[in-house]
């Protein structure tokens, strides 16, 4: 009740019918044939040897999720396949906000960063978390999710690696 009483999240209101009290769905939930259609369009994808080549290995369908991936699978995942999968079943502010944090990492994981470029990605992130804090529910957040606003930080005084 706090949440859409102090948050302002009115789509967060609690629903009462007669006796019974419902919580509504989250903007952010992809119903369950949704989730199927992202896992099928996972495992159909081709990608060359060694470039996450296994995602068919990886992709569940009876329980839609993925079991198994590696640090460098999250990685491509969330660099390039978080928005191509994701598109077409997210609302524009949120899919916008997944893509704008895929884009960031993206970024900062160039060889080819510059200090205006570091400039620019610093202010990006700050509102780009604010965003995610107004979709996510404020249990989401702790400290890892307010980190990439300190890479850039630490990027800038420690140069590329």
């Amino acid at each position: 009740m706090d949440i859409a009483l102090f948050c302002h999240r009115k789509n967060m209101k609690l629903v009462y019918v007669g006796s019974r009290v419902t919580k509504p769905k989250a903007s952010f939930i992809v119903n369950k044939n949704a989730q199927l259609l992202v896992y099928q369009c996972l495992k159909s994808l081709c990608f060359p040897d060694g470039n996450l080549s296994n995602i068919l290995r990886l992709v569940n369908l009876e329980d839609c999720r993925l079991y198994g991936m590696k640090s460098y699978d999250w990685y491509v995942f969330m660099q390039t396949l978080i928005t191509l999968t994701y598109r077409d079943l997210l609302s524009n502010g949120i899919w916008n906000a997944l893509m704008k944090i895929s884009h960031f990492f993206r970024d900062i994981c160039s060889n080819k960063l510059q200090t205006q470029h570091i400039e620019r990605l610093e202010t990006n992130i700050i509102q780009t978390i604010c965003k995610l804090e107004m979709i996510f529910p404020s249990s989401f957040f702790d400290s890892m999710e307010h980190l990439p606003i300190h890479l850039l930080f630490e990027e800038k005084i420690g140069g590329l690696v």
